[in-house]
């Protein structure tokens, strides 16, 4: 990237209001040819938005657009891809009955004449695509047998099918190993050296200084600063998207360990099987690479996986476990790693959604007490921070971060024991994250138990009292919190000896 670098894209006072909200006032973003410009804001600060305008899903009210320096009109996506604007959205876009070639070459196939699929050239330009971001995924797999890492790179090679100038990365590593990361940037290199501009939203800080050229910061739907990556800090870039200091990352707060909550012993399934012990006032770190079965243990646990083999007992207490419902009737809360299949319901409000953990609690023969719910999702909004109307908002409207909210109040207000966060700050800026590390340090203090499952390695180690390693489907290795280190915690997962 040189200063003479031409500037590729304009928006000035891009303006967008929805029904009590107002998402983007005089938003601004400049971007410049062959460089990684990264976009960052809390949660609610209007960069999907702003996205979504740029890849024409959604229209502004008011503001410009100059492409390339003449004035762009994008009423819908497929005027912003004729412009070579490709997106590829945080969550993921892909059509799961179909396989990974035809998704790749969505609307696009190539054909033989008229109407008539070249299946053949589709399943070759399929597997180059896929060879050159260094992944080995077979062009005729079906997408639904894929793990979310694999989903999200076919993902991106669609977008790369495009004629591409300017590509939009919402949150692109939130799902990939380090060896996909590393495959990613890779990639980002070797396009950006063509001329290709890149626009990189991430909540991973380490990202915006690996990658990025410049970056820009929205608060509250405006634009608050433009800086060249190298004038600014992490404090800085913080402070200017939350207006405040956030200067601990990881506030771990040390309590008493207390009685034993949750002991599991040999649970799964064929020969992988895990035993693990949580206690009150404890945080439980559970590390691994992609695929090594973190998320598999915490469905197994909550009976939304079966088990062949293991017993779970509560408070010394053996109890037996066949469904979620059965896992919430016995005080524990799962967060998911996919909120919004698995976590919300996204058509009903915030407060039915905080409500339906402990729907009995609310009601009384059996009508709902409705002021008890409004009254319970206020409380939630004003201790979590959530970003909303009001209580009546729904939940499909929130953003990211503010419906990851919502799942995790709905479990506080169930006041469940036992607390299973899979990649708790998953797709959440870094002002959010501090948030609800509070939280945890919160529950903690009260007397719960945390397991925290996470692929962000600092956020495991720097949060954690004790960190589990997993791999193969097993526990590998266990670390506390005064002997853990990142080389550690590696080698463990990789299966490298020490």
């Amino acid at each position: 990237m040189t200063g003479e670098a031409r500037t590729l894209l304009q928006m000035r006072g891009i303006c967008k209001r929805y029904p009590g909200v107002q998402a983007l006032r005089d938003a601004e973003l400049e971007v410049r040819a062959g460089e990684v410009h990264v976009l960052l804001g809390e949660n609610g600060a209007g960069k999907s938005t702003l996205m979504k305008v740029l890849s024409g899903a959604v229209q502004r009210d008011t503001g410009d657009i100059l492409f390339d320096g003449q004035p762009a009109d994008i009423p819908n996506p497929a005027a912003a891809r004729r412009l070579g604007i490709s997106t590829i959205y945080q969550e993921l876009s892909l059509v799961s009955h179909l396989t990974v070639a035809e998704n790749i070459f969505l609307g696009k196939a190539p054909t033989r004449w008229p109407g008539v699929v070249d299946w053949k050239r589709m399943r070759l330009d399929a597997a180059r695509i896929l060879e050159s971001l260094g992944t080995a995924l077979d062009p005729d797999a079906p997408v639904r047998t894929l793990r979310l890492a694999q989903q999200q790179m076919v993902e991106i090679a669609r977008a790369l099918t495009d004629a591409a100038r300017i590509l939009v990365m919402d949150e692109p590593t939130s799902a990939l190993s380090e060896r996909e990361v590393a495959q990613l940037f890779a990639t980002i290199a070797r396009l950006t050296a063509g001329g290709v501009a890149v626009v990189y939203i991430s909540h991973r800080m380490e990202e915006v200084f690996r990658i990025g050229q410049r970056v820009t910061v929205l608060r509250d739907g405006s634009h608050i600063a433009t800086r060249n990556i190298g004038d600014v800090s992490v404090p800085e870039l913080v402070k200017l998207m939350a207006d405040r200091e956030v200067s601990d990352h990881y506030p771990r707060r040390m309590h008493a360990r207390g009685e034993e909550l949750l002991r599991v012993e040999g649970l799964g399934a064929g020969r992988h099987e895990v035993s693990l012990v949580l206690h009150r006032g404890e945080v439980l770190g559970i590390a691994g690479l992609v695929g090594a079965g973190r998320t598999r243990l915490a469905r197994a646990i909550i009976g939304a996986d079966p088990v062949e083999h293991g017993t779970i007992a509560i408070r010394g207490r053996p109890v037996r476990i066949d469904s979620p419902a059965a896992a919430a009737r016995a005080g524990i809360g799962f967060l998911p790693e996919d909120r919004k299949q698995h976590g919300l319901v996204l058509g009903l409000s915030l407060e039915r959604n905080v409500a339906m953990s402990h729907l009995g609690a609310l009601s009384r023969y059996g009508l709902m007490d409705r002021r008890a719910e409004r009254r319970e999702a206020e409380t939630a909004i004003t201790t979590l921070g959530i970003r909303t109307p009001g209580a009546s908002q729904r939940v499909l409207h929130l953003s990211g971060g503010n419906q990851q909210k919502v799942v995790l109040a709905k479990w506080l207000a169930a006041q469940a024991e036992i607390l299973i966060f899979d990649e708790p700050t998953r797709g959440i800026d870094v002002a959010a994250r501090h948030d609800i590390y509070v939280l945890i340090n919160a529950v903690v203090a009260q007397g719960a138990g945390v397991i925290m499952i996470s692929s962000d390695l600092p956020e495991v180690i720097g949060m954690s009292d004790r960190v589990l390693v997993m791999r193969g489907g097993a526990i590998r290795a266990e670390f506390s919190s005064q002997d853990v280190t990142d080389a550690a915690v590696l080698q463990a997962a990789l299966g490298m000896a020490s």
